[in-house]
Formats: C-alpha cells, sequence, structure tokens
C-alpha cells in the first residue's frame, strides 16, 4: 500500500476543485468562472493534457450526439411505431451546447470554431424489417421542429449521392433504406476541451497536469483532497468547498473514496472498443457523412456500428465501428484491477444481478473479442461493400464504464446513459457513464449546478441566458426560436 506524507507546507484552497481535465470539467469550470468571477478554481488531472481519454476525438465519436441518426436513441414499440421523445430530448439537450459553443467562440473562450464542422447525419438499414422500422421512425421525428429538416429513401441511387461508398458495389437487389440530415456537425471534444481548459487557466484557474487525487475526505462543510505530483512524487493536501469529479472511468473509484452515502449500489462495467481507420486519402475524400447503423441484438448502444468521417485538428478522416471487447480497465491509462478494486458490499448484488440478467450482453463481447481482422473487414464491406481492408488500420478507442445501479425489483439494472451522482449537502458531485456524454455536457452542468447551489442558481439565470438564449424554453415546442437560435450559431460557429 502506498503511504502518502503531505508536505506541513503544502496545503492549497479552493472555492472549486475540478478532478479531470475532460469536456465535462472544462464545461462546468467555464461556466462557474462565469457565473462567479471572483470564485477561485482548482483542476487536477492525472495526464499531461487535457482531453486525452473519453474526450479525445480518437476515443469519442464526435457525433455531436443530437439523434438525427442514433436509431436507439428511438426504438421501436411493439406495434412497429416509434416514439420520438427520447430522440426529440437529446436533440433538445444538444441544442443547448451549440449555444455555449457558439457563447464561447463569441466570447473568446476557444481559439477559434475549428472544433466543430458541417458534417451531415445519416442512418442506413438493410433488409426489409428494419427498413419498415427507419420508415416508421422517419414518420415519427420529420413533423417536430428539431427533425425538420430530415430526409429518407429507399432509392439506391439517392444513396450514392449522399454517400458513394456506401452504395458503391452494393448488390441492387438488395432492400435499402436511408434517412439523412444534412445539417449534422461532427465536434472535436479533444480540441474543445483543451481550447476551454487553456482559457479558464488564463482567467486564473490553476490548472495542474500530471497530478493524480489519491484521496478525498471530509473537511468541516468542504472537503480534503490528496494529490500526488507524478514527476516529481510530491505530495500536498487541497481544501475545496466543492469538487466535481469528471474523471470519466476513474470517477466511480474517486466517489466511493469520498464516502458519500448516494454512491452506494453503484458500480461499473467496462467495456472496450477498437475501430478501423482508413490510411488512404483517395477513399477518405470520397465520404463526407456520419452514417449510422442498426445495433446487433445484444449490443450495447456505443456500438452502434457506423462508417464516420472525422475532423481531428482540422484534419479529415475516415472511421469505421467500434468493435466492443472487454477488459478490466475503467481508463486506458490505468490498469485490469481497476474493476475488482470497484467492488464493494453494497454494489456487489447489483452487479452479480446485471451479470445474470445480461446474458446476451456478454455472448455479444465475448464473440466481439474473438472477431477476426478477416471478420472485421466483413462488418466494413456491409457499408462499404467495395471496401479493401488492407487501407484500413485497426486502432483502440476509448473505454466506456457503464453504470450499474441498485434496483428494487430486479437487484441491479445496466444502465447505457449518464448518471450525476450528487452529496446530499450539494458539496460535491460526479458523472458515471457514457452516451450521449460529451455531445451533453452544458445541459447536464446546469442541471448540476442548479442542485449543488440552490441558494446561487436564481441569481445565475440571466448569466446563463446571454450563454444559452433559449434557456427555459424547448425549441421544439417553438419552431419560430427554434430557426432563430439555429440561424445565430450556425453563423458563428462557420457551420453554413
Amino acid at each position: 500500500m502506498e503511504i502518502l506524507v503531505p508536505s506541513e507546507t503544502s496545503t492549497e484552497s479552493f472555492d472549486v476543485v475540478l478532478i479531470g481535465a475532460g469536456i465535462m470539467s472544462a464545461t462546468l469550470g467555464t461556466m462557474i468562472n462565469q457565473l462567479e468571477p471572483t470564485w477561485s478554481i482548482g483542476l487536477f488531472e492525472n495526464l499531461d493534457k487535457a482531453g486525452e481519454e473519453s474526450s479525445s476525438p480518437w476515443n469519442n465519436a464526435g457525433t455531436g450526439h443530437s439523434a438525427l441518426c442514433e436509431l436507439n436513441y428511438a426504438p421501436a414499440k411493439a406495434d412497429g411505431t416509434v416514439d420520438p421523445a427520447k430522440a426529440i430530448g437529446i436533440n433538445e439537450q444538444f441544442q443547448v451546447s451549440r449555444q455555449f459553443y457558439s457563447w464561447a467562440v463569441e466570447n473568446k473562450r476557444v481559439a477559434d470554431a475549428g472544433f466543430i464542422n458541417a458534417l451531415p447525419h445519416m442512418s442506413f438499414v438493410i433488409g426489409e424489417d428494419h427498413s419498415k422500422y427507419l420508415q416508421a421512425r422517419y414518420d415519427a421525428l420529420k413533423p417536430n421542429a428539431l427533425f425538420g429538416e430530415m430526409e429518407h429513401t429507399n432509392d439506391l441511387d439517392t444513396i450514392n449521392e449522399w454517400t458513394p461508398l456506401v452504395a458503391k458495389g452494393r448488390d441492387a437487389s438488395q432492400k435499402v433504406a436511408a434517412s439523412r440530415v444534412a445539417s449534422g456537425t461532427d465536434v472535436d471534444f479533444g480540441r474543445l476541451t483543451k481550447d476551454l481548459t487553456n482559457s479558464l487557466g488564463a482567467a486564473g484557474a490553476s490548472v495542474n497536469y500530471g497530478h493524480k487525487v489519491k484521496t478525498l475526505k471530509r473537511d468541516g462543510a468542504g472537503w480534503e483532497i490528496t494529490v500526488k505530483d507524478n514527476a516529481s512524487g510530491a505530495v500536498k493536501t487541497v481544501k475545496a468547498k466543492f469538487v466535481f469529479v469528471g474523471a470519466g472511468g476513474g470517477a466511480l473509484s474517486l466517489l466511493q473514496k469520498s464516502g458519500i452515502d448516494e454512491i452506494k449500489g453503484f458500480g461499473g462495467f467496462p467495456v472496450s472498443g477498437q475501430f478501423l481507420r482508413c490510411t488512404d486519402d483517395a477513399i477518405i475524400d470520397q465520404h463526407h457523412a456520419k452514417v449510422y447503423g442498426q445495433a446487433s441484438v445484444g449490443a450495447p448502444p456505443m456500438s452502434v456500428p457506423h462508417l464516420d468521417t472525422r475532423f481531428v485538428d482540422g484534419k479529415r478522416s475516415l472511421m469505421f465501428g467500434p468493435y466492443a471487447g472487454f477488459s478490466m480497465n475503467f481508463l486506458k491509462s490505468t490498469g485490469q484491477m481497476d474493476l475488482p478494486l470497484s467492488l464493494r458490499p453494497h454494489n456487489i448484488i447489483p452487479m452479480l444481478a446485471v451479470g445474470k440478467d445480461n446474458m446476451s450482453l456478454t455472448t455479444y463481447l465475448i464473440k466481439e473479442v474473438l472477431k477476426s481482422r478477416a471478420k472485421k473487414d466483413e462488418a466494413l464491406a456491409e457499408y462499404f461493400p467495395a471496401a479493401d481492408g488492407s487501407q484500413w488500420e485497426l486502432i483502440t478507442a476509448g473505454q466506456r464504464v457503464q453504470v450499474i445501479k441498485k434496483d428494487a425489483k430486479k437487484g441491479g439494472v445496466l444502465q447505457f446513459g449518464t448518471e450525476v451522482i450528487t452529496s446530499s449537502d450539494g458539496s460535491i458531485s460526479g458523472l458515471l457513464g457514457a452516451s450521449p456524454g460529451a455531445s451533453t455536457a452544458t445541459p447536464i452542468m446546469v442541471g448540476l449546478l442548479s442542485r449543488c447551489f440552490p441558494k446561487q442558481f436564481a441569481g445565475w439565470e440571466t448569466k446563463l441566458k446571454e450563454m444559452i438564449p433559449s434557456y427555459g424554453t424547448k425549441l421544439n415546442e417553438n419552431p419560430a426560436l427554434y430557426a432563430e437560435v439555429k440561424a445565430a450559431t450556425d453563423k458563428t460557429l462557420e457551420l453554413n
């Protein structure tokens, strides 16, 4: 066991401490700095840069999850119709994030709008049953203001116009269908995170890379945090009135160390992933879209296959995947003991219950782990029939730790969304889970602020409305305001 002995002279105090330099901490820190400029902020990140884990563009889908193309946000009902409610809710959340991005550009909180690019979002399915579902989804979403631009087709020639690689070499007798929204986006969350974190430091926050948080414990109304400098080995004590744990897969362990009752019963199930990345610029230049398909039976939502244009540091790339896998580490930068070390008496029953009730997921992951490179190339060929596997390299994507939580009826359930854990006194909060994650960071952090700072929140609403002009309004229920907000953000973010 590592024994930590803080120096008597190495104590720092902050109003707010952010643990982890991902998009969540960057967003929350930026908001707090705007709402309360006199509050001191300390940020501690284990790695040497911001946005290197879940927010990295190679570890994050970058889709700007707005439910324009992701089919798992609009599941079919027993009668074959589709309930649009969840998709509308996800899109509403992304519109809030878009407005925050626009504010960040206008107020020089980011270098420029290069972190976001206009990119069509498309759903593509194969077979009669999937085609019927996609038609039902289109029928459910199209009448809504947020999805009014959606197009739909069963015509291969039209699909060829939208995404030539998907149509090239495809059997014309194959039943296919596609829906598209041309005004989708791709977001380089790594670049956005770095820019926001840099501006946070420039505004006076203490930003510390290569610093690992080892322990958290109560200190009166606040918190005492032990932090180790990875380079020197020096250990210091940091005191904070409020702590946000935005450490991605590492958040579960830190919240458990805090000892708050609200984390009891929660566990984590890590899912890893791989992608095929194209190495031929001639192929990359032929595809300009994010094309999402239908998930396999038993597959977790983040494993929905997609042929995906990405912009990373301004350079265009093309990826296909993900191919799900399993490893017991909760972050790419940590080890295989993460899962066993996360076990507690209070979460063993929920985790065992989830294992029992999710055998299809277990079977799916085993098949994915055993899938050969040839089988991976076959999966690529379903979306790009003329693909040459030699023009694609296999890369490892980020870890996603799915939330396991106790359930009165089942003992435990596996949750594929995000979960904000907040102590009863609001002095500490953290985020667990994955998709839609980064795309909805802004509304998630607004909700966190309202829970953790109830006395101040009403006084912040004027400034929040400056950052989010539609604050308090459902854009889908106000088409005129949606059109106004979209036009304004399109202009600022250079998406026209």
